[in-house]
């Protein structure tokens, strides 16, 4: 140890008789400070509650434009449902009628029948894919293009197979009548 550590170690005692009074410094310090009060403005309960009404304002101010346009989107998301419900329906019954046409056509060979039929059960399938797909993403346009093209050619393959079915049918009752 050095002579500074000593010294501090042989007189403790002597440290120990001038404790500090707090009271007595808490006195000196207020008499100095400002006694004059601050008039503090957020005090006031009126300016409390003009506040309050200035950041629910500017709340509903930020957060509308987001409120409404989800609504305006379900409302749109509701009228394309509808669209296409309606023409989901309508290419369906056509299709379906076609379908009927050929199923009761007699002059269609079963195993012909057969394979048109499977091959519509394909497209069935590409269809009910599309749908999926549709249901997952309504805006993408060209899963809706997708699923017109399905139909259309659906449909242009029902009416092609008639058409034959009635050429056939035609240049047949022709050569009955050749004399």
């Amino acid at each position: 140890m050095d002579d500074f550590e000593k010294h501090i170690q042989e007189n403790k005692h002597l440290f120990d008789e001038h404790k500090a009074d707090k009271s007595k410094i808490w006195q000196h310090i207020d008499s100095h400070l400002d006694t004059k009060k601050t008039n503090r403005l957020w005090g006031s309960p009126l300016l409390k509650v003009a506040a309050s009404i200035l950041m629910l304002i500017g709340a509903f101010s930020i957060l509308n434009p987001f409120i409404s346009s989800g609504f305006s989107d379900s409302k749109q998301n509701n009228i394309v449902h509808q669209e296409l419900r309606d023409i989901d329906t309508y290419y369906k019954d056509l299709v379906s009628f076609h379908v009927q046409l050929v199923k009761n056509n007699p002059k269609l060979q079963p195993k012909d029948k057969e394979e048109f039929l499977s091959f519509m059960d394909e497209l069935d399938e590409e269809y009910n894919a599309l749908k999926l797909e549709m249901a997952k993403n309504l805006n993408n346009e060209y899963i809706l293009e997708a699923i017109v093209y399905n139909y259309k050619k659906r449909i242009e393959l029902i009416e092609n197979l008639l058409k034959q079915i009635n050429n056939s049918k035609k240049t047949n009752d022709n050569e009955g009548y050749i004399l």
